[in-house]
């Protein structure tokens, strides 16, 4: 009976009955899809090429500084813990796709087939690719990149390097390339090229700098005749200063003597030059006495002419006269009295003058003084200006001096330093070093994943014919089941007669 089934028929619940009954209707379906499938995978575990590994370690460390190209003199070294930025830039660099190419170059992966899978080694004759030497030098260099693993180990400053080939010797030959052009990779990366030599030509360049300033610091000594001009100035500024206050203390004195002059002109012109020491009063008895006797001689002789003349005559008048002027005489001299004063010079008066032209000569000297100290000023003041300009120009070389030295200093232990790093790279003291040398291996890697492969081939081979039968069951489209039959018509099967009976 064939018929269209619809896919409500699909619907009833599959027992364990059933499962098996539809592995026994696809029987030699699930049998020939099982035994292909299982035989592919024998038949690639039998031909897959035995693998041989070969690894080496590589220990990143701290242990040199290489000299810094920088003016500093003091660089902080690179101390503490190697850093996950190092480990990778190292395994970048192990990565580069120059060093590889070097090292399949080196190593002779350019020389060796395109192909070297199981169908190519059947083959009698192995072709060589045709295309130029540089062109295979890069695919083998991008063939090495794709097979070498490369990777830091947790926990550590160790990067472990693998690389897979069917010839171990190939292998262990390709890691020690590897390892050799790496540590000379690491050397021109780290280190700059040619730095010895250019610490020399700067040590030596910095040294005739530093003579050449050397001997023109001499020289502008031996001409200026000075070692030290910021002493001998500091020695006349304070000249200086000692004569500026010699001169106000001078000037003040000047200022002083003017007025103490000034005053002993005034007291000298209001004291007398003489002073009177000694006064005596004199007696005029004698003169009157005289006077009088003169009177009484007179009146004798106007009473002698009374007696022969008349009182208008001439000489009785003259004598008349004669006796009024002796008796005015007699009465002046009777109302003055004579004084005898005694003067001496005034001593005062000679001290005035005294101090006068001792001051007079005393601000001479100031003068003197002063105009002497001006001129002494003057004179350290242009010292002191020239000992500016010879301390400037003097300073100028010292500080040329000083950062020749400086720069000489530092480039000579910039040379010691390139010298020692010159020295440790001869001696392949790096801060990477080969932990653990790659050797041939002698155990296939891949010798116990046949068992994995396999199982994983029969759970493929299992799964497959499964699902073959199960949709080639789901696609045939007639009654197979008294069941299916119910489930369609929905009436209950009275009797199923056998396709075949025996």
């Amino acid at each position: 009976m064939e018929k269209q089934l619809s896919p409500e028929r699909r619907a009833f619940p599959l027992t364990l009955r059933d499962f098996f009954a539809i592995l026994f209707r696809h029987l030699s379906l699930v049998v020939l899809t099982f035994l292909g499938i299982f035989l592919a995978t024998v038949l690639f575990v039998m031909t897959r090429p035995t693998l041989y590994q070969a690894e080496m370690k590589i220990l990143v460390k701290h242990e040199r500084v290489d000299p810094v190209m920088t003016s500093e003199p003091n660089v902080p070294a690179r101390l503490g813990q190697v850093s996950d930025q190092e480990l990778n830039s190292e395994i970048e660099l192990l990565h580069s796709r120059d060093l590889l190419e070097k090292v399949a170059f080196a190593s002779g992966l350019h020389e060796l087939p395109e192909d070297d899978s199981w169908w190519a080694r059947l083959l009698p004759v192995q072709r060589r690719g045709t295309a130029d030497v540089k062109t295979r030098i890069a695919q083998a260099g991008l063939k090495l990149e794709q097979k070498l693993q490369v990777k830091p180990l947790l926990k550590s400053n160790l990067i472990e390097v693998s690389f897979e080939s069917s010839n171990p010797e190939l292998a262990a030959r390709i890691l020690s390339k590897l390892a050799d052009l790496y540590l000379q990779k690491h050397l021109e990366v780290h280190r700059p090229a040619r730095a010895l030599e250019f610490f020399q030509g700067e040590t030596e360049r910095y040294r005739k700098g530093l003579a050449d300033i050397e001997v023109r610091l001499t020289s502008f000594r031996q001409q200026e005749g000075t070692m030290s001009p910021q002493l001998e100035k500091e020695i006349t500024l304070n000249k200086v200063t000692e004569f500026e206050a010699k001169s106000r203390e001078t000037e003040a004195t000047i200022a002083e003597t003017n007025g103490r002059i000034r005053a002993f002109e005034s007291e000298a012109t209001s004291t007398s030059p003489r002073l009177t020491t000694q006064v005596r009063r004199l007696d005029n008895r004698q003169l009157v006495q005289q006077l009088k006797s003169t009177v009484l001689n007179l009146e004798l002789k106007r009473i002698e002419l009374l007696q022969t003349f008349k009182p208008t005559y001439l000489p009785v008048q003259e004598v008349d006269k004669q006796i009024a002027g002796t008796r005015a005489a007699i009465a002046a001299e009777e109302n003055v009295s004579a004084r005898d004063e005694v003067t001496d010079l005034n001593p005062t008066h000679q001290m005035l003058k005294a101090e006068l032209a001792k001051a007079k000569s005393e601000l001479s000297g100031l003068n003197d003084r002063a105009k002497s100290l001006t001129d002494v000023i003057s004179a350290y003041r242009g010292k002191l200006r020239r000992l500016e300009q010879q301390e400037m120009v003097q300073h100028d070389l010292v500080r040329a001096q000083k950062m020749a030295e400086e720069n000489f200093q530092l480039y000579l232990r910039k040379q010691e330093e390139a010298r020692i790093s010159d020295a440790m790279d001869r001696q392949r003291i790096l801060n990477v070093a080969i932990a653990e040398a790659p050797t041939v291996p002698l155990l296939a890697s891949n010798s116990d994943e046949w068992k994995l492969t396999v199982f994983l081939g029969v759970v493929l081979a299992t799964l497959v014919s499964l699902a073959l039968a199960f949709a080639s069951e789901y696609q045939h489209r007639s009654f197979q089941t008294p069941k299916d039959l119910e489930s369609f018509l929905g009436i209950p099967v009275v009797a199923a007669i056998p396709k075949r009976i025996n």
